[in-house]
């Protein structure tokens, strides 16, 4: 399957440091974004230790759950040894989303409160779960969208990468989904940064509009999140399929004028004598030559 991915990344209007880091490689179908943690303590570090691990370790093979879990297994361990070597790392950690697109299937693992949306058909499904307090209570109902943006807690994650060891068997360790990846789809990983400054609605109207320019897309994306306040680093991966193509896109709109002429076209003669309305106008000429025959029989008796 063809792919078209473009990247967008900035550091906010409010922090210096950019600790997100992303990754994509259309030709192995690898997609990864990773927000790092810790501040001062080494965020960008992490992330950056997990990006090079990632992508290293992933490899090829048949399994691509077993990879992705040896691999996000891989970069926690190589950050956890390297913040417990140096102090002034330790507490240095990173939320990521990994997505792995093979055969019309994507894979993809995830820790944090990272996201990857899936776009389709003129609707937009987030297809991970925040691990966060705040994270779960939104994926309960139990808080609207709009009140987990605001939410003073909205930061804290109850799973990271890099914190302490782990193993690739850890239940609650690395979620993993598989999902069918159709040709008209899309999908988006980004940042927090990004969706706790846009709605989903607003996200979708901008993912609506593309038109053949991944980059492009996710730049606007990015602007967007810094037009509301940009309180965070914000980072969008957006990758199409094929055949997506954005229904507020200017491809789309002059589909659906060409479409309207087309059915705004006379009507042929051969029309005209057919269908239900051609039936009835034959049954109201049947019935005045009934009648006049009726009435010109009485009229001769």
């Amino acid at each position: 399957m063809t792919k078209r991915s473009g990247v967008a990344s900035d550091s906010g209007r409010v922090r210096e440091l950019n600790e997100d880091r992303s990754f994509v490689d259309d030709e192995r179908g690898i997609y990864l974004v990773v927000d790092g943690v810790g501040g001062h303590a080494g965020g960008d570090f992490a992330a950056e230790i997990a990006l090079e691990v990632i992508a290293a370790e992933l490899g090829e093979g048949p399994d691509v759950e077993a990879r992705i879990r040896r691999a996000i297994t891989a970069a926690n361990n190589e950050i956890c040894t390297k913040a417990t070597s140096d102090p002034s790392l330790r507490g240095m950690g990173c939320v990521l989303t990994l997505a792995v697109l093979r055969e019309g299937r994507m894979t993809v693992g995830h820790v944090g409160d990272s996201r990857l949306y899936l776009i389709w058909n003129g609707g937009l499904r987030k297809l991970t779960s925040d691990h966060s307090p705040v994270g779960e209570r939104e994926d309960r109902g139990e808080l609207s969208e709009e009140e987990a943006m605001l939410h003073p807690r909205r930061h804290e994650v109850f799973r990271d990468v890099g914190s302490h060891p782990r193993d690739v068997a850890d239940e609650d360790f690395i979620e993993v989904r598989e999902f069918v990846f159709k040709p008209d789809a899309a999908v988006l990983l980004c940042s927090d940064g990004l969706t706790d400054m846009l709605t989903s609605p607003e996200i979708l109207a901008i993912v609506e509009h593309y038109d053949g320019d991944p980059q492009q897309t996710a730049r606007e994306l990015v602007e967007a999140a810094n037009e509301a306040g940009g309180l965070d680093n914000i980072t969008a991966v957006f990758v199409a399929g094929p055949d997506f193509l954005g229904s507020a896109s200017s491809a789309m709109q002059d589909a659906r004028i060409r479409h309207s002429v087309t059915r705004q076209r006379p009507l042929r003669f051969a029309t005209l004598l057919s269908g239900r309305a051609a039936f009835l106008v034959y049954g109201f000429a049947l019935g005045i030559l009934i009648a006049f025959f009726v009435w010109k029989f009485a009229f001769m008796r």
